[in-house]
């Protein structure tokens, strides 16, 4: 491989995922970690991208286009994302410790928490900005590498903090809900995550309007099994309803 496609095709693994590590890029493209940092070096000094330690992230011009896109995937669907948001609220007891994932549902959700005795924990940068002046909850955000694209922290850092949490609730978004009942993802970087979010918390509760149903992606998070509830809206795939229903998890049709 050329290095003018090898750079071609880190700067798009960047993109893709927000921030990307020597290390992975190094498996991925299968040369040594020297070669990489080279490259970055390289992207940095072009604008390409924007070194950090340890790896890189994209460029604050790449990083404002995709908060366009972001800001455009909270409007899609807005009113069954409300719907759903509004029900998942109704689930938080006072006092409650919970896990808010990356998302723009969640945000909404975060919305609903306002005014309430109750300890949120997230990597969601827009959550945080939905209740950092919000006395009455307790916020904690977790650590990580700025994914400003998706206004969310990601990598090992973030893995790290929630294996340290104990939580009540998750609230759980994703791309994706197969007609086989895995839950998916479109994004690596974040399927971690979630993964870390599921076994930081006593009850995973999905968040997926009828959109999600397929949806996109192909990063297998979990699958219905693991879920306790799965709140939706009323065009979702009934037989994928079923299967989470035959597997012991409550629906909940916004």
């Amino acid at each position: 491989m050329t290095s003018s496609k090898r750079r071609a095709q880190i700067v798009s693994s960047v993109r893709t995922k927000g921030a990307a590590s020597v290390r992975e890029l190094a498996e991925s493209l299968k040369v040594s970690e020297s070669t990489i940092r080279r490259d970055l070096d390289v992207l940095d000094r072009n604008g390409e991208l924007v070194r950090t330690y340890g790896g890189a992230a994209p460029s604050p011009q790449q990083a404002a286009q995709a908060e366009i896109s972001f800001a455009a995937s909270a409007e899609r669907d807005s009113e069954g994302k409300e719907a759903v948001a509004r029900r998942a609220a109704e689930l938080v007891e006072d006092d409650m410790v919970v896990v808010l994932d990356i998302g723009t549902s969640t945000r909404l959700i975060a919305r609903h928490l306002r005014g309430r005795p109750v300890t949120v924990i997230t990597a969601n940068l827009a959550v945080f900005d939905e209740l950092r002046d919000d006395p009455a909850v307790r916020l904690v955000l977790v650590g990580g590498v700025v994914r400003r694209n998706y206004l969310s922290l990601v990598g090992s850092l973030t893995e790290s903090a929630l294996r340290q949490v104990s939580a009540d609730l998750v609230f759980l978004s994703c791309t994706g809900v197969r007609s086989n009942g895995h839950v998916v993802d479109d994004m690596e970087v974040e399927t971690q995550i979630k993964r870390a979010m599921i076994e930081a918390a006593d009850r995973v509760v999905l968040v997926a309007s009828e959109t999600k149903f397929p949806g996109t992606g192909s990063l297998r998070v979990c699958s219905v099994e693991q879920l306790d509830t799965l709140i939706t809206t009323a065009g979702a795939d009934p037989q994928t309803l079923e299967l989470c229903r035959q597997a012991g998890g409550k629906v909940i049709i916004a």
